[in-house]
């Protein structure tokens, strides 16, 4: 995740010591260990995305899980469902994202957003936004849910046929409101397409009108429905770059600013540093430092993220379904996470690699390997590069970066970066 609001302009930003090991929440206190800031990126606990239930009442063209509406057998009872949080709150997993399908239809979310907040556990939901009540809205707040992210692909019917239900977009703006009328944290996310990169004016310009404070853009990830969903051509995806960092500009400078994310594409922050190393911006240097921190794809899938689907498989993230590490119905999601000799190690031991970036690099195959960039991108996103090369240690066809661009060392001294400088 590429925080563009603290990279570009350098003010603090909610995460700071999660994502640079640093800034703001580095002093939080909570009843779980998921506010200590971690002492390097490669030690963080993983964020824990958990898919509650496969069933959705949307019909959503790029989702990852094929969800229907539908009841689907084999999910997870309320034991098994109380067993996970109280492992993930003892293991002290930096954060508890609930996804889905829907994560309201969930017979029992009360319950388990109780369980999980009473056990100190950050919890955040991923939703459509349309089932959200008043009711709903209030359970939030008082429970202490941290964030709702409320999908949005367009504006209007762009959104409506992305989501394939006429009325989503009006669903989903009204689902916002009600969080924002009781006082909840919450924010929109975008995964940005071929189908809607043309939009992404209109987008942010409905963000400032409606004073949104949140935004996270992800980047497609094929899979599921979304392999039918065409990606963003390299010119787009830097357009698109180009087009947050000068809103994440506006916005300060207006005296508004918005926390502007990105997902699922450690290039963005390279793509961002190079532009500050050619304006000259004085951030340069503290921008490397906190992407060197943070590391990229090397401390994402099986790292820094994993996922509990809905039939309590583990997956390195929640995109790469193929890939079983493990079933919280006969094994603790900590144990496995931790293992060293369960049948999920050699693979994960293979994605974390070894304290050397150097040795990491040369499994690697393709443009990847080659990059100068690699220490502070790992790689880009490792399950990406699966889907496309049929084994992770391809190249991530997701990155936009230019052949100029990748094998052009940063200067060594960025304290001193002259104004001319180019990439």
């Amino acid at each position: 995740m590429i925080n563009i609001t603290r990279l570009w302009t350098g003010m603090a930003q909610p995460a700071d010591h999660l994502r640079y090991g640093s800034g703001h929440g580095s002093t939080d206190h909570l009843a779980s260990t998921a506010a200590c800031t971690p002492t390097s990126s490669r030690t963080r606990k993983p964020i824990v995305v958990w898919n509650i239930t496969r069933t959705c009442n949307l019909r959503c063209v790029h989702c990852y899980a094929d969800s229907h509406a539908e009841i689907y057998p084999g999910e997870l009872n309320w034991e098994q469902c109380c067993d996970v949080i109280d492992d993930l709150a003892a293991y002290g997993a930096s954060a508890l994202l609930l996804s889905g399908g829907e994560p309201l239809l969930h017979p029992r979310l009360a319950d388990l957003l109780r369980r999980a907040t009473e056990r100190g556990l950050k919890v955040t939901i991923s939703t459509n936004g349309t089932r959200i009540t008043p009711e709903l809205a209030r359970l939030f707040k008082e429970l202490g849910v941290a964030y709702v992210g409320i999908s949005l692909d367009g504006i209007g019917e762009v959104h409506d046929k992305f989501r394939g239900v006429p009325g989503a977009f009006e669903g989903a703006i009204r689902g916002f409101r009600l969080c924002e009328e009781v006082g909840q944290k919450t924010g929109l996310r975008l995964t940005l397409t071929r189908n809607n990169v043309q939009c992404m004016g209109q987008i942010l310009d409905f963000i400032e009108q409606q004073d949104i404070k949140r935004v996270c853009f992800y980047h497609l990830v094929p899979t599921g429905r979304g392999v039918d969903v065409a990606s963003l051509e390299p010119n787009e995806a830097r357009a698109a770059m180009d087009m947050l960092i000068e809103r994440a500009s506006r916005w300060k400078e207006s005296g508004h600013p918005r926390e502007l994310l990105t997902v699922t594409q450690p290039a963005d922050g390279i793509y961002l540093l190079l532009r500050q190393i050619r304006e000259g911006s004085p951030l340069a240097a503290e921008t490397l430092r906190l992407l060197r921190w943070n590391g990229g794809g090397a401390n994402s899938s099986g790292r820094g993220i994993a996922n509990i689907d809905t039939q309590g498989n583990i997956h390195p993230d929640q995109f790469w379904q193929g890939v079983t590490l493990g079933n919280v119905k006969t094994q603790k999601f900590s144990e496995v996470w931790e293992a060293s000799t369960a049948p999920s190690a050699p693979l994960l031991q293979e994605l974390r690699g070894s304290e050397d970036p150097a040795e990491r690099r040369r499994k690697l195959s393709g443009r990847c390997a080659g990059c100068v960039h690699f220490g502070l991108c790992g790689g880009g996103f490792r399950t990406r590069a699966a889907f496309a090369n049929g084994h992770w240690y391809g190249s991530d066809p997701g990155c936009y970066l230019s052949d100029e661009e990748i094998h052009t060392p940063l200067p060594d001294s960025l304290e001193e970066i002259p104004k001319s400088s180019t990439f």
